[in-house]
């Protein structure tokens, strides 16, 4: 069930009009307990839509997800209650395992079969042997997000951050609340359970704040990262070889204006459809792109993973409490799983590398050019700064798009020939692309001031701004559906 199609739209009409009719009831005593029983019917119901969401993906694997949130829940107020610290660690060991070993088993195991075959290929001087049964089916979607979420509940009840909550229905909810399910964002306990709780409210600015991410999502989706991906993206990187330099190198920009679109556009689909069930999600974006160096661009970019990953691993690796050498090899450890955490290839780890190598020279620089006002110092004017950080950054991405690394290298191969002729660069392609990057560096400003303005425009006018949204939709949706990228992680 897609977030941008007919179908989505229908089930979200369904959760919204269920969700708040529930809402409207009122227990007939002001009590704690009152208020919990007259909220019990919704969180019931926004739990089943949120499991028949999940379910249309591929209902298999709803046992897992019922089953891993289930065992998390119990285990984390046994630790809660559990006076032996030795006891508590091992408590927290057991929930760490099995929801990575879940995690391992489903998303890692073709990856380890498909090594292990090479290798034993290698030793022997064989062909390496397709052994289908013993590779497992597909992944179930959205399981690392929804994996880190119910485990970093587990750690944050374990680090005494957070109490042990007290609802098993609104921990299961807080895990399988749909619109983040499937690709994020990756949405902390302490964020999304307290919400729960409250008595929820949608007051007409926050509805319009709500309608005018989902536009801008979809305008995302659909106008930019859909057609750069059709036109332009995955042409050049089926055969870059058929292409001039200048065209591959447009594929190149033209992979991170999309990913941007898609994935910034899919979280703002997310945060919108929960707000519109009066839940707020916090930011997953804010300009990556514009960052002046590359701990800037991880601070800016799906900001819920690396504030997850520095969180959870690099600071209980030991951050940069230590040597520098620790510091490097801390940022490296932790940007090398971020890359397997997005997918089980080796182009994902060598595009975590460059990123763990490139935040490992950026510490470096800033550590021996000094701090001025408690700051690192600027060795770099600012836009020098930005436009070597982006195109970094793109020569990760490279990597991270390709399917293999000799389609990277021939990318970066075709590039090197230095040709200029541009046949399969259309002046639509080509407009549409500089839109997008012109987009990305409009200052924020002005974006919230749009905001401000179509949540001040009396309802019909608001109508009529969604309504011409929806015919460029139209007019700009592919009859080839191009899936979200965040959904294969």
């Amino acid at each position: 069930m897609n977030f941008i199609s007919i179908e989505y739209a229908v089930f979200f009409a369904v959760a919204f009009v269920g969700w708040w009719g529930l809402s409207a009831l009122r227990p007939s005593f002001a009590t704690d307990g009152g208020r919990l029983l007259a909220s019990w019917p919704r969180i019931i119901f926004l739990l089943v839509m949120s499991y028949g969401f999940y379910a249309a993906w591929d209902w298999r694997y709803l046992p897992l997800i019922f089953g891993s949130s289930t065992v998390d829940f119990f285990l984390a107020r046994i630790i809660a209650n559990e006076p032996s610290a030795s006891r508590r660690k091992a408590l927290l060991t057991i929930t760490v395992v099995l929801n990575l070993g879940f995690l391992g088993f489903f998303k890692y195991w073709n990856f380890g079969v498909e090594n292990v075959e090479l290798l034993r290929a290698w030793f022997t001087g064989t062909t390496p042997q397709t052994r289908d049964a013993m590779r497992v089916l597909l992944p179930p979607v959205g399981i690392s997000f929804f994996t880190f979420e119910s485990m970093s509940y587990v750690i944050d009840v374990y680090r005494g951050d957070l109490p042990a909550h007290r609802s098993y229905l609104r921990y299961l909810l807080f895990v399988s609340f749909f619109p983040h399910l499937v690709a994020g964002p990756i949405v902390r306990p302490r964020d999304l359970l307290p919400q729960l709780e409250a008595v929820p409210s949608l007051p007409s600015h926050v509805g319009a704040e709500a309608l005018f991410l989902i536009a801008v999502g979809l305008l995302k989706k659909v106008v930019f990262a859909d057609q750069l991906a059709i036109h332009l993206v995955d042409r050049v990187f089926e055969r870059p070889e058929n292409y001039s330099a200048v065209e591959v190198l447009a594929g190149v920009y033209g992979y991170a204006v999309q990913i941007y679109c898609d994935f910034s556009g899919y979280s703002d689909i997310a945060i919108g459809s929960a707000l519109l069930l009066g839940v707020r999600f916090p930011p997953n974006f804010d300009a990556p792109y514009t960052s002046s160096n590359l701990a800037e661009f991880w601070r800016r970019w799906h900001i819920s993973l690396s504030s997850w990953l520095r969180d959870y691993l690099y600071i209980p690796l030991g951050g940069n409490r230590g040597s520098n050498l620790a510091t490097y090899r801390n940022l490296m450890l932790t940007m090398l799983l971020g890359g397997l955490w997005h997918g089980a290839s080796w182009t994902f780890v060598f595009w975590g590398f460059l990123h763990g190598l490139g935040l490992a020279v950026t510490r470096a620089v800033e550590r021996a050019g000094g701090k001025s006002a408690g700051k690192p110092k600027r060795l770099l004017p600012k836009p020098l700064g930005v436009i070597l950080t982006f195109h970094y950054v793109c020569l990760a991405w490279i990597f991270f798009r390709a399917p293999t690394f000799d389609i990277g290298t021939r990318v970066l191969k075709q590039i090197s020939t230095a040709t200029t002729f541009h046949p399969n660069l259309p002046p639509i392609v080509a407009a549409l692309l500089a839109l997008g990057i012109a987009v990305h560096h409009t200052p924020r400003v002005i974006y919230d001031r749009l905001r401000a303005a179509f949540a001040a425009l009396p309802a019909p006018a608001q109508g009529a701004m969604l309504f011409l949204v929806a015919v460029v939709l139209h007019e700009a949706a592919s009859v080839k559906a191009v899936p979200f990228v965040y959904f294969q992680f």
